[in-house]
């Protein structure tokens, strides 16, 4: 048999053999010749005479599904290359030592000050004698129960020690109100938002390689700013918007919360004689600030209502049920879009729709809130509040003036 005729057989079929198969391929050529195939078969492929023998050999042999019921391996069981794990022992031990947590506190560790890459931790263990391949750190990482994660928000700091009482007393209250179809509300601002060609954290669909560009810098002296002041039904699932182009002060808190009630608040509760609103204890609707309990005596007056006031204990904002069932949506709808207008935020909040059916409205408020007003002893005497027997501080009823 000619030595081109098994080189040529050889270069077709290696492509689409494994190892064992392409030991019993040359196996069967060397014997199919008798004397001497071995030797004319090594010379035509290039192959060793040791492994084509060894294909003769494995030939004769019965197929070991007939001897073990097992499929048949390529590699004799423990073949192959060692893995750096069963080489190196204590390789896990020094990669674990450089990612645990404990390691942060420790201001000699290599990795205390820097990130915690793949390739940083692949340049240490090289520093220590071990040479494994960024992408190996990766697998042996997964493998021992670690994953890419960032900071988790948990620690509130010191909480107040009647925290769950008020709690509990604000749940108590809200049953209430709306057992008997009176209106309940959560109040706050949201965070102030820039307005102009300005990059908006998230992800929309664009075209392929088209993002919508933005401006570069977004210094917030070059910019005006807005600040939505969100008014949340809790019993109607219902959103109002009050959009400020001023301070955040007491008397827009109020405002904000005068105009839910004349645009959305008094067409759902028109024979509604008191009002609960639950608020942050900081901030522009704070249990301290003079001004919020003033100006919400004058809206009392004004629309016959006694209103209850309360607090959520100290630490607790993101506690405040208008951050989840409001200001999360509207943050979701104008992902990775620029706020370039005012008018383009107020379209952007009025047209929030969710599976579980919030609706919210949203207007500008143009008037102008000045800081710094002082409110009087005489003044804050004219107030018609009653306060509750638990914590009388966060828990109140401003009426009507007789």
């Amino acid at each position: 048999m000619a030595t081109e005729s098994i080189e040529t057989r050889y270069k077709m079929l290696i492509p689409h053999l494994d190892e064992r198969g392409k030991r019993l391929w040359l196996g069967s050529e060397a014997l199919s010749i008798g004397r001497g195939g071995i030797t004319k078969v090594s010379v035509a492929t290039g192959v060793s005479r040791n492994t084509i023998a060894q294909g003769c050999k494995e030939i004769h042999q019965a197929p070991l599904t007939q001897i073990t019921g097992k499929k048949h391996r390529v590699r004799n069981e423990g073949g192959g290359r060692k893995s750096l794990v069963e080489l190196n022992r204590k390789l896990l031990e020094e990669l674990e030592s450089l990612v645990e947590p404990s390691t942060r506190g420790d201001p000699e560790c290599p990795l205390r000050w820097t990130t915690k890459s793949l390739r940083h931790l692949s340049d240490q263990l090289s520093n220590r004698g071990y040479i494994v391949s960024f992408r190996t750190i990766g697998t042996l990482l997964h493998n021992l129960g670690y994953s890419l994660q960032s900071n988790k928000k948990v620690h509130e700091g010191k909480s107040h020690a009647d925290r769950d009482e008020q709690f509990l007393h604000i749940n108590n209250q809200c049953q209430e109100f709306i057992m008997k179809s009176q209106p309940v509300i959560s109040v706050d601002a949201k965070k102030k938002e820039l307005i102009g060609n300005l990059k908006n954290n998230g992800r929309e669909w664009q075209l392929k390689n088209k993002p919508e560009e933005v401006n570069v810098y977004d210094f917030p002296s070059l910019y005006s700013k807005v600040t939505p002041y969100g008014v949340y039904d809790i019993g109607n699932n219902l959103g109002w918007v009050n959009v400020g182009i001023d301070k955040d002060t007491a008397s827009f808190a109020v405002e904000s919360i005068r105009r839910w009630w004349i645009y959305m608040g008094y067409q759902l509760f028109p024979v509604a004689t008191k009002l609960l609103i639950t608020a942050d204890c900081g901030g522009s609707n704070g249990y301290r600030v003079r001004l919020w309990k003033t100006e919400l005596q004058k809206f009392a007056n004004e629309e016959k209502l006694s209103i209850k006031v309360c607090h959520l204990p100290p630490g607790t904002s993101k506690w405040n049920k208008i951050e989840h069932r409001l200001f999360s949506f509207i943050s979701m709808n104008w992902r990775g879009r620029p706020l370039k207008s005012i008018e383009i935020v107020i379209n952007l909040i009025s047209s929030i729709t969710t599976q579980k059916g919030l609706i919210v409205g949203s207007s500008l408020d143009s008037n102008e809130y000045p800081r710094g007003i002082k409110i009087s002893d005489s003044e804050m005497s004219m107030i018609n509040i009653e306060t509750d027997e638990f914590h009388g501080e966060w828990n109140y009823t401003i009426h009507p003036s007789q």
